[in-house]
């Protein structure tokens, strides 16, 4: 028997109930709805779900979605996940807004242009950071347009925070207001990077934004599209903490109000987050630490996030924005999660960005092959028979436990890790690093590639079954490698080598065909 999936129906809850015969179960049952629907991050509706999204990261890969997106928000509509990014793009191109939703933050539906600028009359260019909202029974979507600046604001150029409203999460999202509902700049702040958050004391809505490194808060008035008034007659009020830069967002938990925001340049490496806690959503808020930033061996330009809460459970996932570890065009941006944790005390664990992929979404977003035929099935990367091909991702570990399942399908030859690679080509040996391999002649090696040349550096015997699953760790550390193959105890090989000192993971295959698994690539703890 299912709840009803409208965000808070009480007649198709009573009507349920009614199919119940217990009272206590009634009663408790309507609590725990009533609880859902003042959640923490209170702008999230009540979530239904059969199981609970417990991961350490993006488990099927990092990034989530395919494209080049940023600046995060996020929902939890009527049991499914969205985010909506803005469309990482020159300016002028940004005349669009994308959303993508899932029941299991695994598997993801893309919902393009939900927001146009032909449904706002004022917007041109630069459509921004979208914050999603249910309030009144209609979804509000808030988002900056034009990227006003202070002097055009004053001789009258119109942009700013806008707001649009439909009837469904996915949209159409028209213009509620025809104009800006923040259009000028106040105390120092950009109109810009907005979040909307309702707190579960009072039902008060407020709105947090700002760029140009400065923060304000607002009120929102109940019919959410209008600015409300503090009591001391002022509308808005500036909450600038140490080293803010843009990238608002608000979040509760505990009774604790936890003000998140961006630092550093959007464009260079030293993007990332930091946060604030105070025991009032207007502050103050002292900056406490830097939280997310940029990993070297992983992506740079980490930030501008939003939050996911699973209901009913102290799971938090961080939802951001960063540049693959290749890529040098500002806006070759994507959109991945890691899992966040807090304190005892309160606060927040620095976020680790965690590389893996089990192939759970039947997709390989973050790999790039060379050489072969590759492809995803029953959560598998796949390569069928040849004679040198491997896959890769953008990653850049030196010292690394590298784990993976292998089965071999085909073939006389070998398959196995590549790690500490770098000068990527294809062709045999196409690549500078190092290849632990297992083969159904009954061997487990290890040895060096250099742009075509092989030196094997160790050999030992082992019994390799074709079709049979085998799990392979590497691990990478103070020169000294070490493989291991089923039993992760003890290494069927140790040696030592310090040929090469860092570069990409990966899988491949010399004339045979394989399978892949349960990618996991980490810094040895």
């Amino acid at each position: 028997m299912a709840f009803p999936s409208s965000p808070l129906n009480l007649i198709g809850v009573f009507r349920f109930f009614g199919e119940l015969r217990s009272n206590v179960i009634v009663i408790a049952a309507i609590v725990y709805l009533i609880m859902g629907a003042v959640m923490s991050k209170a702008k999230a509706s009540p979530i239904i779900t059969q199981t609970i999204p417990d991961y350490t990261t993006s488990e099927a890969g990092n990034p989530f979605v395919e494209g080049w997106y940023a600046d995060p928000d996020t929902e939890i509509y009527e049991g499914l996940y969205w985010v909506f990014p803005t469309a990482s793009k020159t300016y002028e191109e940004q005349t669009y807004l994308d959303a993508f939703s899932s029941p299991d933050l695994i598997n993801w539906t893309k919902h393009p242009n939900i927001l146009t600028i032909a449904d706002v009359t004022w917007a041109t260019k630069a459509v921004w950071a979208p914050a999603p909202i249910f309030r009144n029974g209609k979804y509000y979507l808030y988002f900056g347009a034009n990227d006003i600046q202070e002097d055009e604001a004053a001789e009258g150029a119109v942009g700013g925070i806008g707001v649009a409203i439909a009837d469904k999460p996915e949209g159409p999202y028209v213009d509620a207001i025809g104009k800006p509902l923040i259009g000028d700049y106040h105390n120092g702040a950009q109109p810009i990077d907005q979040d909307v958050f309702i707190d579960d004391v009072d039902g008060q809505a407020y709105i947090y934004y700002g760029g140009h490194s400065h923060a304000n808060v607002a009120k929102l008035n109940e019919d959410m599209i209008s600015i409300g008034t503090f009591d001391d007659g002022t509308q808005f009020k500036e909450i600038t903490p140490e080293n803010y830069v843009e990238g608002s967002q608000m979040i509760k938990r505990n009774g604790i109000y936890y003000f998140m925001w961006s630092e550093g340049g959007w464009t260079g490496p030293d993007y990332s987050v930091s946060y604030a806690m105070s025991d009032s959503p207007l502050g103050p808020f002292n900056r406490l630490a830097k939280i997310l930033q940029q990993d070297s061996a992983v992506a740079k330009s980490s930030g501008h996030n939003g939050v996911f809460h699973i209901p009913d459970t102290d799971i938090w996932y961080i939802v951001y924005h960063r540049r693959p570890l290749s890529e040098s065009d500002g806006n070759n941006r994507v959109l991945a999660y890691d899992r966040m944790y807090f304190n005892d005390d309160g606060t927040i664990e620095p976020i680790k960005m965690l590389v893996k992929d089990n192939f759970a979404d039947g997709q390989m977003l973050d790999w790039k092959t060379y050489g072969g035929d590759w492809t995803v099935a029953d959560r598998k990367l796949t390569v069928a028979n040849v004679a040198d091909a491997r896959a890769f991702l953008d990653t850049n570990f030196t010292e690394a436990v590298f784990d993976a399942t292998i089965a071999i399908t085909d073939g006389s030859g070998d398959a196995g890790l590549v790690f500490c690679a770098t000068n990527l080509a294809t062709g045999v040996d196409g690549f500078s690093g190092y290849y632990a391999a297992i083969s159904p002649s009954g061997t487990v090696t290890l040895g060096k590639a250099d742009a075509g040349t092989w030196t094997p550096l160790s050999e030992t015997t082992m019994e390799v079954s074709i079709a049979t699953e085998y799990q392979v760790r590497v691990t990478a550390i103070d020169g000294q490698i070490s493989v291991f193959v089923g039993d992760l105890t003890t290494p069927k090989i140790t040696t030592t080598d310090e040929s090469f000192v860092s570069g990409a993971n990966g899988v491949g295959v010399c004339n045979a065909s394989a399978k892949f698994g349960d990618i996991s690539v980490a810094k040895p703890s």
